[in-house]
């Protein structure tokens, strides 16, 4: 696997050596590159696979804390509030890793057309993004993408079967039961999973969790209980770090000032945005502002 991962390295070293996230010729392929620690930073993770080539990282979730580093990946199922930050790196061996881009819709068309029957191990739920180890097949898979980088003419239609053999080695492999999660939650006309698809569609809005779990079809304790399990936190504190990681993007992206920025994602009392942004991010959304602006080692996972 070392000889396996240095040839990714090789690879990725003759597409690019910048700094950041760099998006590649396949289109869901993206390479990223850390020649410098970063500071631990909240982010939101989307659906996606990010292997790590070389060096190390740390993942926050929830009051769990998750230490990979070269040949582990990061499988994130559904969009999940969390804190990352990149470690252990030096001048001449930067951080690298290979992100992967992905729907649920693509996973079940694999499901379907594999006929995969793969269930929950356990009957409790389990998080929604998880720590997995690589294998020489899912590398191969890896190598054979990096490939295609030389053949621009193959890419649109062979990415496309190589990114169906990535997640059908996933599938069928010792995570497989956690991948299928969330397509079990999507094909239910209740439950979690529409309780989370609510509140990303809907997170400036006020509610209780009483009339969330109402509109599941579950008892309140039930979508507590089971929305903890797999994001890791309850349902108004995930509507909460969706709110607050938007009013920063907002704030970042343009001239958009706190109180402006707080009322648009659903706050009605300034103060009460400047609290939580500073408990959450560790200062005030000026000052917040301004070491973002100015620090090139803060990141979100948007970028990872």
């Amino acid at each position: 696997m070392l000889e396996q991962l240095n040839q990714l390295i090789t690879m990725t070293d003759r597409i690019t050596l910048t700094e950041g996230r760099t998006p590649t010729i396949v289109p869901f392929l993206s390479i990223v590159r850390r020649c410098h620690d970063t500071f631990r930073s909240p982010g939101v993770l989307t659906p996606s696979f990010c292997l790590i080539l070389q060096g190390a990282k740390k993942l926050y979730l929830g009051q769990d804390i998750f230490h990979y580093g070269a040949g582990d990946y990061l499988a994130s199922l559904i969009d999940i509030p969390a804190s990352g930050q990149v470690v252990g790196t030096a001048e001449q061996s930067p951080y690298i890793g290979l992100r992967i881009d992905f729907t649920t819709q693509e996973i079940a068309s694999v499901v379907m057309e594999a006929e995969i029957l793969t269930e929950p191990k356990e009957k409790n739920p389990s998080a929604g993004a998880f720590i997995g180890k690589s294998d020489a097949d899912l590398l191969d898979i890896f190598y054979r993408l990096m490939k295609l980088m030389d053949k621009p003419n193959q890419v649109r239609y062979m990415s496309e079967l190589l990114k169906k053999e990535m997640i059908f080695n996933l599938l069928s492999g010792d995570y497989g039961h956690l991948f299928m999660q969330k397509m079990l939650f999507d094909q239910r006309a209740d439950g979690v999973g529409k309780a989370i698809q609510w509140i990303q569609e809907n997170y400036t809005r006020s509610f209780t969790v009483e009339e969330l779990a109402k509109s599941c079809n579950l008892s309140t304790s039930g979508l507590h209980h089971k929305f903890k399990a797999i994001t890791t936190m309850g349902p108004l504190q995930y509507q909460k770090q969706l709110r607050l990681q938007e009013a920063r993007r907002l704030m970042l992206s343009g001239p958009v000032g706190a109180t402006m920025a707080a009322m648009t994602v659903g706050y009605e009392s300034p103060s009460q945005f400047n609290r939580e942004y500073r408990r959450l991010f560790g200062q005030p959304p000026l000052q917040d502002m301004k070491m973002m602006r100015k620090s090139s080692s803060v990141w979100g996972f948007e970028d990872s």
